[in-house]
């Protein structure tokens, strides 16, 4: 019922650790319909149309989370779909008083609802105007598609009348989704990338996911300094991150969907290669991003992207969970823009994603988070597009320590790291380390995002010295984390979980039963 971000009209991936039994990766990401083309948001020219991949009809990837979480529920659940969606369904037909962050939220949104019949009866009063605070939200046409899933799984919404709705409001608008392309749609389930982290295993995504490759390659160039005694945020300690950063998401742009690309990951996630990335970092000197090609020191590239649209995005939804008996679950799923493409079919209540505008769109063309990628990327048919959401877990002598993920779009990997570095490496409890001020850098557009008091003057100095170019922006991601046998990885273990939400964004929690 939350209609901005992670519903059934998107996708996501899932680590799950069960209590016996070997760790799994569920994808459940969206596939590109059956009838695009690569050139599908360029026009005659070759120019990529602004906006094409990121509004409207042909923005569209095939949704996968219904698909993808009754997977898991008949794998692995406990109660039945019906008994499972009913608090959901009843929420959304009875709806609920909007609070100030609800309304906030809306707000940002007022003309795309405006631009969409059906998305207008829902988000807005009667007279056309914004919701406000008190307001009651109330989604029956959701409740009625939910009740109809609930009722006849994922046949209903693939093979049935939800699918029907979209394809013909597709048809209508000038898509090209058709019912073969929901037909066919079949999540994916493999066993999840890992690495290690100072006697931690990282278990996190594969590709089609970049992010988990991008905290793997990331963390195995870390290990090779002692970062607690570098000290948190202290110039060499983020020297030392940021470069670790810009070789990694160079590095990026040579992954895409394994179905359809032979990705280099064992090259990448090798402690061989981050010797060589270390080697080849100066220690007093920045970068220029354009001499990376694949993560390598090389004479400049022709690859020159804009910065537009490298924005900071929420739009994503992240559970972490860990229950009694040792089962452990992250699991992050979107709809990539804030309500996805902007679109509702008919009545079916829900926003489509918008998560084309995450292939390549032409190669060294940014997407909507900045991102430049690469022909491994580029649209495909049936293809899945590279992503950065990354959920994971870590573990020790066999047994999940700690679970992790978040929302924030290319930032997701650098999310993730920072809150691995606290709690590993400077000892903080999960709260803290969720609570750190961030870093992000991110290959292209060069320059080194920074939150607000994130670094001290000297340390700015020291590194604005050396050529680094600093951006400050307010907080970005949210964070849900949780470790296992107390606050912090370190010290006596006593049974119980410690949660943390990011207390910098409202709507979080961190709840035990």
């Amino acid at each position: 019922v939350y209609p901005a971000a992670g519903n059934i009209g998107g996708g996501g991936f899932m680590v799950l650790h069960p209590a016996t039994g070997a760790a799994v990766f569920i994808d459940f990401r969206e596939h590109a319909p059956l009838k695009a083309t690569p050139t599908m948001y360029q026009d005659a020219n070759g120019t990529v149309v602004p906006g094409l991949s990121v509004r409207g009809w042909k923005s569209i990837g095939v949704p996968g989370t219904v698909a993808g979480l009754e997977l898991v529920r008949q794998r692995w659940g406990h109660m039945s779909r019906e008994k499972l969606m009913a608090p959901a369904i009843k929420l959304a037909r009875l709806g609920f008083v909007l609070a100030d962050g609800d309304v906030q939220l809306l707000h940002t949104s007022t003309d795309v609802f405006r631009d969409d019949l059906a998305a207008r009866n829902i988000f807005l009063r009667p007279d056309g105007s914004p919701m406000q605070v008190g307001d009651r939200l109330v989604q029956i046409e959701l409740a009625d598609t939910l009740d109809a899933i609930a009722k006849g799984g994922t046949d209903a919404f693939y093979k049935g009348s939800i699918a029907r709705k979209v394809v013909d409001a597709s048809n209508d608008n000038g898509g090209i989704l058709q019912m073969d392309d929901f037909a066919k749609y079949a999540p994916r389930v493999m066993p999840p990338l890992t690495c290690s982290y100072r006697g931690y295993v990282i278990e996190t995504t594969p590709p089609p996911s970049g992010g988990g490759v991008a905290l793997c390659e990331m963390l195995n160039i870390l290990s090779g300094y002692d970062m607690h005694a570098l000290g948190l945020h202290t110039a060499p300690s983020v020297q030392h991150e940021i470069e670790a950063m810009r070789h990694t998401y160079s590095d990026r742009r040579d992954l895409g969907d394994p179905a359809f690309v032979q990705n280099p990951v064992s090259h990448l996630i090798d402690p061989a290669y981050a010797v060589a990335v270390r080697q080849a970092i100066p220690t007093d000197v920045a970068i220029d991003s354009n001499t990376l090609i694949g993560g390598q020191a090389a004479p400049g590239s022709n690859v020159v992207p804009t910065a537009e649209g490298a924005t900071e995005k929420h739009e994503t939804t992240q559970f972490s969970v860990m229950d009694s008996s040792g089962f452990a679950v992250s699991t992050t799923y979107t709809l990539n823009g804030w309500f996805g493409s902007g679109v509702i079919a008919g009545n079916t209540g829900f926003f489509l994603n918008d998560e084309m505008d995450d292939f390549t769109a032409k190669p060294g063309s940014p997407n909507m988070f900045g991102i430049v990628g690469g022909v491994a990327n580029q649209v495909e048919p049936g293809k899945t597009p590279l992503s950065s959401m990354a959920p994971t877990i870590l573990t020790r002598d066999g047994k999940p320590v700690m679970v992790i993920g978040s929302p924030g779009g290319s930032r997701i990997p650098t999310i993730i790291l920072s809150v691995i570095l606290g709690a590993v490496d400077y000892g903080l409890d999960i709260q803290q380390a969720i609570d750190l001020p961030r870093i992000h850098e991110q290959w292209l557009p060069q320059a080194v995002e920074i939150e607000k008091g994130a670094l001290s003057d000297s340390v700015k100095e020291t590194l604005s010295r050396e050529g680094y170019v600093f951006h400050e922006h307010a907080a970005w991601g949210v964070p849900e984390g949780i470790i296992a046998g107390g606050p912090t990885l370190s010290g006596p273990r006593k049974p119980g979980f410690f949660g943390a939400p990011d207390r910098r964004h409202p709507g979080g929690a961190a709840v035990g039963e």
